[in-house]
């Protein structure tokens, strides 16, 4: 418990990508304008949401969850990043990566619960329409929202507290924030127990949920061949391909990272799978949901429109 004790005191350093001193300034640079393109596209997103009677529908009530949840992910880990890449300070204590694990698993797998809702939704769009109104009931809806926010929050907690229990060797984190499999390649004792709880955990959280997205897009494909008209299957695909390629980024790079084994995790190879989930995906989001969505280009141009007016 020594290491633990220590480990309280004195913090960790994040190695980051100081490895590679020549990628550093480049890497700032694109992360910067990321982040940026991030906030604003998914502050654009809730705010169009807000304003534009057109975008009262659920299925951008669960997009603004989405992009509030990205905007809260980017900011657990980016700023910091950023921070560690101009070498002004790459420490971080004992409290804050306890408190910055517990958020980036809970916001997690709060996107895992909540792009199961999304798919629910989408299914009943296109093989109950006609039951739509009474399948996705309001009540429900904001139901099931919260019971992603708090079925993210209990197994952020639960998959914290197993990895924080267990003594730590060394101060140097190869990683540019606390992810979890790299704090288990620091434990001083063995971990097999432990794994097998945070696999159990991670099935709940991870696996569960894309099992049901994939029945539903399973009884979705069904219904879309069904459709005579190319039009309407067009149409029908069109309100699923966006939530698709999310769900594809998303799980992709959950699975990689938190699915394997922790002796054969990667620190180099993580770091740069930790860039995609933490900077990338969450900048591309808001473009995939609308860059084809001809509501939300017809809110932003009224929004734009407004505000010329004004002046």
């Amino acid at each position: 418990m020594d290491y633990l004790n220590t480990s309280s005191e004195e913090g960790f350093i994040l190695v980051g990508f100081s490895d590679w001193p020549h990628l550093e300034p480049t890497l700032f640079a694109f992360i910067s304008i990321f982040y940026s393109l991030t906030l604003f596209g998914n502050t654009v997103i809730i705010i169009l949401s807000r304003l534009d009677l057109r975008l009262h529908t659920l299925m951008y009530y669960f997009l603004c969850h989405l992009s509030f949840l990205d905007l809260c992910y980017t900011a657990s880990t980016v700023p910091q990043l950023l921070v560690n890449l101009s070498g002004l300070d790459r420490t971080i204590s004992f409290g804050r990566c306890v408190a910055q694990l517990c958020i980036v698993l809970s916001l997690g797998g709060t996107e895992c619960v909540l792009l199961v809702t999304m798919a629910i939704d989408r299914y009943a769009a296109v093989c109950r329409p006609l039951h739509y109104t009474t399948i996705m009931h309001p009540v429900l809806c904001r139901a099931l929202v919260v019971f992603s926010w708090v079925g993210g929050l209990v197994n952020s907690l639960i998959q914290t507290s197993l990895v924080m229990a267990m003594p730590l060797c060394g101060h140097q984190l190869n990683h540019f924030f606390c992810e979890l499999p790299v704090l288990l390649k620091m434990a001083c004792e063995d971990t097999g127990g432990t794994e097998v709880n945070l696999f159990v955990a991670r099935v709940i959280i991870l696996v569960c949920p894309l099992l049901l997205i994939l029945g539903s897009y399973a009884h979705i494909a069904r219904a879309v061949l069904n459709i005579r008209s190319v039009a309407g299957r067009r149409k029908a695909f069109g309100t699923c391909a966006s939530h698709l390629i999310v769900v594809a980024m998303f799980y992709g790079s959950a699975i990689s990272t938190y699915l394997q084994p922790v002796h054969r995790y990667s620190e180099k190879e993580g770091k740069f799978l930790a860039l995609f989930y933490t900077v990338i995906t969450p900048m591309l989001n808001p473009l995939i949901y609308t860059l084809r969505n001809k509501d939300v280009k017809g809110a932003l141009w009224k929004v734009l429109g407004r505000g010329t007016d004004s002046r």
